[in-house]
């Protein structure tokens, strides 16, 4: 197992694309890893009535949440034939179109990859203490000319 318990699960604002780009890179010198797999979750502009999401604010009991993530993290580790794994899960508003979960999972065969990633995001959605809260365009002048 790769990360320890110190591992930073949140970030605030959005995933930034050039740190999930750094982080694939940082795994080119791992030369027993033939596979990994990527889950980002992208923040939607949905339509709910006459609304349009411009942003979710994400919040959380950020211990309770750190301390789920670990269980599941453990949990993946025994169950499944991976080599290393990475979570990070925004804080705070991220606007539409922005990234807001980012999975990495790696193994020696890409079949255990895919399907720790799967059970992963599955896990994190059912039951890890995080809450989004839609901001709709309408709610905030700022959200009709940034979106």
């Amino acid at each position: 197992m790769e990360e320890k318990r110190g591992h930073t699960i949140f970030i605030d604002g959005p995933i930034n694309p050039g740190f999930i780009a750094e982080a694939i890179a940082k795994h080119s010198h791992k030369k027993n890893i033939g596979a990994h797999s990527i889950f980002l979750g992208q923040v939607r502009s949905d339509k709910i009535g006459n609304e349009e999401v411009a942003a979710i604010e994400y919040t959380t009991y950020r211990e309770m949440a750190e301390e789920k993530f670990h269980d599941i993290r453990e949990d993946a580790f025994k169950k499944f034939s991976i080599i290393c794994m990475h979570i990070y899960h925004s804080l705070g508003i991220v606007k539409a179109g922005e990234i807001s979960l980012f999975v990495f999972t790696s193994s020696i065969h890409r079949k255990d990859a895919i399907d720790t990633c799967e059970a992963i995001v599955e896990r994190i959605k059912k039951e890890v203490p995080v809450w989004g809260k839609e901001i709709f365009t309408n709610e905030n002048s700022q959200w009709k000319t940034n979106t």
